[in-house]
C-alpha cells in the first residue's frame, strides 16, 4: 500500500462519509503539558471511523458482487457501519451477531437497514454461520479489520488530521484487531513530517503489545476490559504494518481508561466510548516524555451505551 491509494480512498468515500472536526481543549493541554489535537471521529456517520472503512471495501466490489450482497460477523461498530455504507450504496447487508450482544446494538443494526442472523456466542459460531451466509446467499464476506480495503479506508482519519495540521510530531491511537493504527500508521508515513505513531492498549487485553516483543501474533486468554472496542486481536494483514510502521505499543490500566473517558466528557462536553479514551489514557501516562509536543489523538467513537457507563 502507497500513498497513492490513501488520496484514492479518501477520494474515493469522499461523499459517503463525514469529515470530521478537529478538537482542542485548554484543560486538557495544561493537565498534558503538550498540545493535543482529537480528530473526532465519534461525529462520524453511525457514531465511529468504521464507517471509513466499512464504505471502502463495499465500493471495491464488482457490481455482481454487490448486487448479492455482504456480510459480516461483528456485534461491534463495524456490524452497524456495514449496515449503514450497505444501505447508503444500496447493497444488502446479512450481519452476524452473538446472541448475547447488547440490544442496543441490535437495533441500531437492524435501524441501518442490516439484517441479522444471531448466532451462538463463540468466534468458532460467527466463523461458521458468517461461512454458510456466504455459500446460501453469495454474499461476499468483507472482515472488520484485517482487510486491505477496510485499512486504507481507516487511514483517511489520520490523512485528513495530517491535512488539516502537517506538522504534528505524534499520533496516539487505540488498538484492537489493529485497521485503525494500520491505516493511521501508513498515513503517517507518507503524510506525515517524521510524526511518529504510538498506540494505546489496555493490559487485560495487550495480545499487540506483546506481539511487537514477540515479533509472532499472540491471543488473550481473557478480554475483562470496560474498552469492548478493543478485544479482538491483531489480524495477519494488520500486524505487519503496525510492526514497521508504529513505534510502541503504551498500555494503560482500567482506572487510567475510565479516568481518561471522564476527562474528555466533562472536559470537552462530548461522548466517547471507552475504547475512545485509550490513547490519552496512554498519553498521560507517559507525559513527562510529551512535554510541548504538537500530538493527534484519533478518538474513535462514540457508541457507548448510556445504561451501563464505566462511571
Amino acid at each position: 500500500m502507497n500513498a497513492k491509494n490513501l488520496t484514492d480512498t479518501a477520494q474515493t468515500i469522499a461523499s459517503y462519509i463525514h469529515r470530521t472536526p478537529v478538537l482542542t481543549s485548554r484543560l486538557i493541554n495544561e493537565v498534558s503539558g503538550a498540545d493535543l489535537y482529537f480528530k473526532c471521529e465519534n461525529f462520524q456517520r453511525m457514531g465511529a471511523f468504521k464507517m471509513r472503512g466499512a464504505t471502502h471495501a463495499i465500493l471495491q466490489l464488482s457490481e455482481e458482487q454487490k448486487s448479492k450482497g455482504v456480510v459480516t460477523h461483528s456485534s461491534g461498530n463495524f456490524a452497524q457501519a456495514l449496515s449503514l455504507s450497505a444501505q447508503s450504496l444500496g447493497v444488502k447487508a446479512y450481519i452476524v451477531m452473538p446472541s448475547n450482544a447488547p440490544q442496543v446494538k441490535k437495533d441500531a443494526v437492524k435501524d441501518y437497514g442490516g439484517e441479522i442472523i444471531e448466532c451462538p456466542p463463540t468466534h468458532k459460531d460467527r466463523e461458521e454461520t458468517a461461512n454458510r451466509i456466504q455459500t446460501e446467499k453469495g454474499a461476499t464476506f468483507l472482515h472488520p479489520y484485517n482487510d486491505h480495503n477496510v485499512i486504507l479506508g481507516q487511514g483517511t482519519a489520520a490523512l485528513e488530521l495530517l491535512e488539516d495540521h502537517p506538522d504534528l510530531t505524534y499520533i496516539f491511537a487505540p488498538v484492537g484487531g489493529g485497521g485503525l493504527i494500520a491505516g493511521t500508521s501508513l498515513a503517517a508515513h507518507f503524510f506525515g513530517k517524521n510524526c511518529t505513531v504510538i498506540g494505546g492498549e489496555p493490559f487485560e487485553v495487550d495480545d499487540a503489545y506483546r506481539a511487537l516483543q514477540s515479533g509472532t501474533l499472540e491471543i488473550n486468554e481473557t478480554t475483562n476490559t470496560s474498552a469492548d472496542g478493543l478485544k479482538m486481536p491483531l489480524g495477519d494483514l494488520t500486524f505487519p504494518i503496525i510492526q514497521q510502521y508504529v513505534s510502541e505499543i503504551i498500555r494503560v490500566d482500567e482506572e487510567e481508561i475510565i479516568t481518561a473517558m471522564r476527562l474528555i466528557w466533562e472536559r470537552m462536553k462530548i461522548i466517547i466510548e471507552p475504547s475512545c479514551a485509550v490513547p490519552l489514557a496512554a498519553l498521560l501516562k507517559e507525559k513527562e516524555r510529551f512535554q510541548n509536543e504538537k500530538i493527534g489523538i484519533i478518538l474513535s467513537g462514540g457508541n457507548v451505551d448510556l445504561s451501563n457507563l464505566p462511571f
